[in-house]
């Protein structure tokens, strides 16, 4: 079997934990690979992913072996493989943009961001590059809010022609116009801003379909996050959390038996607590009313280390945007995109998205037509 060949743009801490990820399992088979959902997609095991380019902006990463880069500050997720081997791929210089925002240069080197000095690649040197290099799939990791530098790096994408996986908040999976651009081009991408292995999102909607299916009327909901990886200290940036509070509201509105009014709903990160480095702490609170409109609430927290949790659900993406290379699908993989990610451009339940997503790896047609018209009415009637 061949090697999955991915470009990552941005070698944070998520970038960090993909690439322990891909290397721990190498040593694993199907009888002890703890953590993943998947051990075969399409014949294709985690360890035949293989990073061949990586983009970064950061003086500590940019001209250093990947296998170096995923270490250095303020990377700060939690080491589980250390002995990563040397790629021989270096980190390219890749655009600004709006990819960093000025606040993040006020903190000691643990947090701080630091611009690197090189000159900024162009879009045709980048686009060069992934042909070069035989890339199958860009993974775009830039920081929430990074709406510029994500939609050009789709666009590299689509002039290099390969396949996309949009991790981040911004909208382009879930954007019409973008996806109309991948479906013509034949090449597939999965968005929009990856969900967590058991993360907030997940348990927020799981929870909200419960009450749903059981019969209970949700009158308020919240979510607060908490964490100090440099994600957080991004966010502190109120203005970059547009895209990402409509990603995390709309994905637990979208198992609502009603939507909930403004003021009733409240889910987005909260503040950052640098000792918390990549762990996150969540608060999701629920009121409702069940049998004789009499009131109940539920209270939960969540800790967890954020950049492992995202990978565990990129390693399984990945390998699906492969299956549709292969099988030369192009356009928005539905099926993956609505059990994966935050903002599909299609909500389902995650029972209903992880069957399909089961049927698209098994071979079948993406979306049922029928069961797609049904669900773009509901949508339109939201």
């Amino acid at each position: 079997m061949s090697k999955i060949k991915i470009a990552i743009a941005g070698i944070g801490n998520c970038a960090c934990s993909l690439i322990q990820g891909i290397e721990y399992y190498k040593s694993k088979n199907q009888d002890n690979c703890i953590g993943l959902m998947h051990w075969d997609i399409g014949n294709y095991k985690p360890g035949d992913i293989e990073v061949v380019a990586a983009f970064d902006i950061d003086q500590r990463k940019v001209g250093k072996d990947v296998a170096e880069a995923i270490f250095q500050l303020p990377n700060c997720t939690k080491i589980f493989f250390a002995e990563i081997p040397n790629t021989n791929v270096i980190v390219k210089m890749g655009r600004k943009l709006d990819s960093y925002v000025e606040h993040m240069k006020n903190y000691d080197e643990k947090y701080a961001f630091v611009l690197s000095t090189q000159k900024e690649s162009t879009k045709k040197e980048i686009v060069q590059e992934l042909k070069n290099s035989k890339v199958d799939i860009v993974i775009n990791y830039l920081p929430v809010g990074s709406e510029k530098a994500a939609k050009f790096y789709a666009e590299c994408a689509l002039e290099a022609e390969v396949g996309f996986i949009n991790c981040i908040p911004v909208f382009i999976a879930s954007d019409p116009k973008w996806s109309i651009k991948f479906k013509k081009k034949g090449i597939p991408i999965i968005g929009d801003d990856i969900k967590s292995q058991i993360g907030a999102t997940i348990i927020h909607r799981v929870l909200t379909n419960l009450f749903k299916n059981r019969g209970v009327k949700l009158m308020r909901t919240y979510q607060l996050n908490t964490g100090g990886n440099t994600d957080f200290l991004n966010m502190l940036d109120r203005s970059r959390l547009i895209s990402k509070k409509v990603s995390k509201t709309e994905a637990v509105q979208s198992q609502t038996a009603d939507r909930l009014s403004y003021e009733n709903i409240h889910i987005g990160p909260s503040d950052w607590v640098p000792w918390q480095k990549d762990n996150k702490i969540c608060f999701i609170r629920m009121e409702g009313n069940i049998f004789g409109d009499i009131p109940i609430n539920l209270e939960l927290r969540l800790s967890v280390e954020d950049s492992p949790n995202s990978a565990g659900i990129v390693i399984d993406a990945i390998r699906c945007c492969k299956l549709a290379l292969d099988r030369n699908e192009g356009g928005v993989l539905y099926s993956p995109s609505a059990y994966f990610t935050k903002h599909p451009p299609i909500q389902y339940t995650d029972d209903q998205a992880y069957r399909l997503t089961e049927e698209f790896i098994n071979g079948t047609i993406d979306i049922p037509k029928p069961l797609l018209k049904e669900k773009v009415r509901s949508n339109e009637r939201r």
